[in-house]
């Protein structure tokens, strides 16, 4: 997930929205068994209006991350995760900071609570994330500090987390984000204890782990500030391609697309993805957001949707592009007011859950996408 979420390169601003302007959209599919949340479908504009069936036609999944606190005491929400979206990913409860928080003790009832929602919806789960620097359980980042896990334990106890969320979720979550934000933005591997410990091996080991625990799922690497061609994103392609040199079973490349309008979008997203795609790798784009400087206004919201229209399209145009998740869908439960000081207004939705520019761009592309 988050940090700093900065894409540079020229601003794409008119030419991008050229193509929102077409009308229209798909006859409505066949209606999947009835679930919990079903009237939601039909409440928000009838199944061939949502995002999911206008996504269905396209052949990519659109996924957002959910909150687990808010699926469970808003009803608004939770009915929109159901009515819009075919791919879920857990904002939290999958990270290992809440599945162990207490050595040798695992607690899956939340990440298992968002997994049968996903069932009953007729949603595939994407796991978000085996291994990453932060969001680490207290027990884990202390005995490394300390001292009291040295090197051999810390790569024992690595295999063993993964070998029981894979193991635990085997058959029941599509895709793994395997290592998570491994590469600072200079294009040097991240100076973490995984690294200092481990050595960089770590990171072929984790995919090698994963794809024991669950062979079916597609497993990837995944990071902020790689939906262009830069520093950053070529660093993970030398890696991928070498790691899939060695035979370790990477199989996908996520982009996170975590964008602010007041830097401008870089215009190189669909050359990215496409070298990746040579790599024989799936491509996703994984915590899709754009955020911007408050108050909101006008300008704002249409750069807005252009940011999310050119991600979209860049995966809508490739290949093997197989998802486009955003992170979070409204504005009500958004992360980035938290982490970036005077900026927010990032998702398709605003408080109240009224779409915005941005959310009709989706389903422009979408449609258009479709026919």
């Amino acid at each position: 997930m988050k940090v700093t979420r900065v894409v540079a390169g020229a601003a794409v601003a008119a030419a991008v929205l050229v193509s929102l302007n077409a009308q229209g959209a798909p006859a409505a599919p066949a209606k999947p068994a009835a679930a919990p949340e079903a009237a939601a479908i039909a409440a928000h504009g009838g199944d061939a209006s949502t995002l999911r069936a206008l996504a269905k036609r396209t052949g990519v999944r659109i996924g957002t991350a959910v909150d687990m606190a808010a699926l469970a005491d808003d009803t608004t929400y939770r009915e929109r995760v159901a009515a819009e979206f075919n791919s879920v990913t857990a904002e939290n409860v999958m990270k290992w900071q809440f599945l162990e928080p207490e050595r040798g003790v695992s607690d899956f009832a939340a990440a298992d609570e968002l997994v049968d929602f996903a069932r009953r919806n007729g949603q595939q789960v994407r796991g978000h994330t085996l291994l990453w620097h932060n969001q680490n359980p207290a027990w884990l980042t202390s005995g490394v500090n300390s001292g009291e896990i040295d090197a051999a334990e810390l790569r024992q106890i690595l295999r063993q987390h993964i070998y029981t969320v894979a193991g635990h979720f085997r058959g029941k979550v599509y895709g793994w984000d395997v290592v998570n934000e491994v590469i600072d933005d200079n294009g040097n591997l991240r100076d973490t204890f995984w690294l200092r410990m481990l050595g960089p091996g770590y990171i072929a080991d984790a995919f090698r782990w994963a794809h024991q625990a669950d062979p079916k799922a597609k497993l990837y690497l995944n990071d902020y500030n790689v939906e262009g061609i830069n520093a950053k994103s070529t660093k993970y392609f030398e890696l991928a391609k070498q790691l899939r040199k060695d035979g370790v079973p990477v199989h996908g490349f996520g982009m996170q697309g975590h964008l602010g309008v007041q830097y401008g979008f870089d215009g190189t997203a669909l050359d990215n993805v496409l070298r990746f795609e040579k790599l024989g790798l799936e491509t996703a784009f994984t915590e899709v957001d754009v955020r911007m400087i408050l108050p909101v206004d006008n300008p704002k919201l249409q750069a807005q949707a252009a940011g999310y229209t050119l991600l979209l399209q860049a995966c809508l145009l490739a290949k093997r592009c197989v998802s486009f998740t955003v992170w979070g869908f409204t504005d009500k439960y958004s992360w980035v007011p938290g982490f970036f000081s005077g900026q927010g207004a990032a998702n398709l939705l605003d408080e109240n859950f009224a779409p915005k520019p941005a959310y009709q761009a989706v389903s422009n592309s979408l449609t258009l996408a479709g026919r």
